[in-house]
């Protein structure tokens, strides 16, 4: 693996981080219209479905064509990774305070560092296990979780939430294998489309998207800023870059969700959070600059 290329899938992740991490943007006006966690969930899905489908009709329709025996991917990353995630998460913020949820959720690198040296037999390196104790700590920091207390209900499906996310990156590296990063994300978005449809109350939840006021720019704002292009980067990182340094890097986007915060909601940062973010960024360049002057692929 060059170190150009690695260089531009790490970007790549980044970028992806950031896009999750303005998702606020979006999210807030959408509950303030009216649609619940599902339905906001149910239009990033369709939104994709729709972006995605529509390319690859002018584009490439070769990448439609999927092995039936290779669906099991697919129900993974829209089942597990979108929709079981998604429950679990939106459960945790309804039992719990946001922070708690929010770092529960980043309990997901571990999960992927583990799985990924079970099925991929990528290396649990020193440097790794830094990276991702400053980046933990700095959540924690960002999260002030330490304010608020968890119900064991909470915590197992904060947990949940958190394995749920992980496993995005594992069914990503096995597809990624036999498919074009844009036939995963159609097929992950498609399976999580066709899972929500029936909890969502789809001529409510229209009615709310169409009813003016910017909510239709809002929720399209929404699938392609905070959704379809994190996930073609952060599918696309992963082709050459480890799940378990790809899981850490993401941890970018609390730290971007924070920043987002303060410039548009205007929320107070406090010298806890301003650590934090440093501690972020700290395990972001631990796992990107290369020690004692070698020059060899990062993160090995």
């Amino acid at each position: 693996m060059s170190g150009k290329n690695n260089a531009a899938s790490v970007i790549m992740i980044l970028t992806a981080a950031a896009g999750w991490g303005l998702i606020g943007l979006f999210t807030r006006p959408l509950t303030a219209a009216g649609l619940s966690a599902l339905q906001v969930t149910f239009v990033r899905s369709v939104v994709v479905v729709v972006c995605m489908g529509l390319y690859l009709l002018a584009k490439d329709r070769s990448l439609f064509r999927v092995r039936l025996g290779d669906m099991w991917i697919f129900l993974g990353t829209g089942l597990v990774s979108i929709v079981f995630f998604n429950v679990c998460y939106f459960t945790t913020i309804q039992l719990t305070t946001l922070a708690a949820a929010s770092i529960l959720l980043y309990t997901a690198p571990c999960f992927v560092m583990l799985m990924s040296a079970v099925f991929f037999k990528e290396k649990i390196t020193a440097r790794k296990l830094a990276a991702l104790a400053l980046a933990f700590g700095g959540c924690v920091l960002v999260s002030g979780i330490a304010k608020g207390g968890i119900t064991p209900t909470g915590l197992l499906t904060g947990v949940g939430a958190g394995f749920g996310y992980a496993t995005y990156s594992i069914f990503g590296k096995v597809a990624l294998k036999k498919y074009h990063t844009f036939t995963v994300i159609f097929y992950t978005f498609v399976v999580s489309t066709v899972c929500l449809a029936p909890f969502v109350h789809l001529s409510q939840g229209a009615a709310v998207v169409m009813s003016g006021g910017g909510t239709l720019v809002t929720a399209l704002g929404l699938g392609l800023v905070s959704t379809f292009m994190p996930y073609i980067c952060y599918t696309t990182g992963l082709e050459r870059v480890e799940a378990g340094k790809a899981s850490v890097l993401a941890f970018a986007e609390p730290m971007v969700a924070t920043i987002t915060g303060i410039i548009a909601f205007h929320e107070r940062l406090t010298v806890q959070s301003a650590v934090g973010i440093g501690l972020i960024f700290l395990a972001i360049v631990l796992l990107n600059v290369p020690l004692g002057g070698k020059k060899r692929a990062v993160g090995r």
